[in-house]
């Protein structure tokens, strides 16, 4: 015996009389994504009452049929934030969970509510608002971080730290100044982030299916109602892109990827052959067996969850990658990355910024692995260039021969005699142990942006008010 057809109906809500059987299992499975997509709820009643009040205003539906719509959604919307709402997978996804709903409440009116629409400029209108709201989220986040950097950049302005380049000790600078090196990368971060914020500030409501509509919509007013800058100038791209989505996901990978640069060199600092750093016990973890073991657990953690951040980025890259258009169903796998992305970046960003504001520097510890490694060479060959009126590379070549006895006497520079560095160039006078200690090295560094205790300083206000 065959469906009737409002069995018909009944297995196929969204598909009308087109289809007779309900969906095989696995793809049932593998097609609904309200499992995940049911976060966006709020911004898809949002984007549906300001496409309500479109079309009230456009004369499209009645005013008694807006305001039973209206009144629906809201009391949707306190049913799935009271937990009363039954979220059904065959209905596949929010939106037609919703609409669903919305009909059990006011009935048939619910469906015109869909009058000039199509769920693929409505789930990009609803993920624009999503994403829109993670950026700001993000960026909350990384000025509060940046906040725990420039008050500690403050506190250890003149702390004296070994400077490395390919990890071995170069020259001597501040630990103020290498904290405000992340408060910049971090400014950078936030500019792209705002950058990706305008790009995507533009609504795709309205462009329906993938080619507008023949209704006398004002997309223009919707594209206001939801804050949005304007509507997609064209309906193919509002209903297709996802840029906006990889902006997001690759500008979260950078950040990510600045934290775990950050975390490497905790990790490093608070290795006892470092000492540099001690982190607080709420930041750390003990061993089972070892019981004097302080590991540094949560920058290890943020350092792994680099890889799955950026991780996200090149899966949506490879989803996207030879979509022709308009929409796909491959896009359904924008949600879930993106998802998992700023979950775990939020949570990088809150224990990160709790390990900054609660860290200790080991001063004397950093004082003195800054005197290893002839730190003060470069000082030395500027101090000739400047005194003797020597080219540069002449003065490198002769602080080289300096180096190479200083390592045969097992001293630093400036424990040399003014004989032991005369026999090598005649000409260097006693003038010249006024430069090569690590406080005279470091107090030097006055050129904008160097490692100076005063440009710390100055850094660090400047800091304050470009970014906080």
């Amino acid at each position: 015996m065959s469906e009737s057809k409002t069995e018909q109906t009944a297995a196929n809500p969204m598909w009308g009389g087109h289809y007779a059987q309900g969906p095989d299992e696995a793809f049932a499975a593998i097609n609904a994504s309200i499992d995940f997509d049911r976060r966006l709820y709020a911004y898809d009643i949002a984007g549906s009452l300001a496409h309500c009040h479109m079309l009230r205003e456009q004369k499209i539906l009645s005013e008694a049929e807006a305001e039973a719509i209206e009144k629906g959604l809201y009391q949707i919307k306190d049913e799935i934030e009271s937990g009363q709402f039954e979220f059904k997978t065959a209905l596949e996804d929010i939106h037609m969970n919703i609409e669903s709903r919305l009909k059990d409440l006011i009935g048939e009116a619910a469906g015109k509510l869909h009058t000039a629409r199509s769920r693929n400029d409505q789930v990009a209108t609803d993920f624009r608002l999503f994403v829109r709201d993670a950026l700001g989220v993000i960026d909350h986040q990384l000025m509060h971080l940046q906040t725990a950097l420039i008050d500690k950049a403050h506190f250890y302005h003149d702390a004296i730290m070994p400077g490395f380049t390919h990890m071995q000790p170069a020259q001597p600078i501040t630990f103020g100044h290498h904290l405000l090196a992340y408060v910049d990368m971090f400014g950078r971060d936030r500019d792209r982030l705002a950058d990706c914020f305008s790009r995507l500030n533009e609504c795709p409501l309205g462009a329906a299916a993938l080619a507008g509509t023949s209704f006398p919509i004002d997309r223009f007013a919707t594209a206001e109602a939801l804050g949005f800058a304007a509507p997609m100038a064209n309906s193919l791209d509002a209903v297709s892109d996802r840029d906006f989505v990889l902006e997001t996901l690759a500008d979260f990978s950078i950040v990510a990827m600045h934290l775990s640069r950050l975390c490497e060199e905790l990790v490093l600092w608070t290795n006892p052959a470092f000492g540099f750093v001690r982190l607080t016990e709420n930041f750390t973890s003990g061993s089972s067996i070892m019981p004097q073991k302080r590991n540094p657990d949560a920058a290890e953690l943020i350092r792994g969850k680099t890889g799955r951040i950026c991780a996200q980025f090149q899966s949506l890259l490879m989803v996207m990658k030879a979509l022709p258009l308009a929409y796909n169903k491959d896009s359904q796998e924008d949600k879930e990355p993106l998802f998992e992305a700023y979950d775990q970046l939020r949570l990088c960003l809150l224990a990160m910024t709790g390990m900054v504001g609660s860290l200790h520097a080991n001063l004397e510890q950093m004082r003195e692995a800054a005197q290893a490694g002839f730190s003060t060479a470069t000082d030395l060959a500027d101090w000739m260039v400047r005194a003797l009126g020597l080219p540069f590379r002449e003065a490198h070549h002769i602080t080289g021969r300096i180096v190479n006895l200083a390592d045969e006497k097992s001293c630093r520079l400036d424990q040399l005699s003014l004989a032991d560095m005369q026999a090598i160039e005649p000409r260097v006078t006693q003038e010249v142990f006024s430069v090569l200690s690590i406080e005279a090295s470091v107090a030097s560094r006055t050129s904008f942006g160097g490692t100076a205790p005063a440009n710390v300083r100055d850094a660090v206000e400047t800091a304050r008010k470009r970014y906080l």
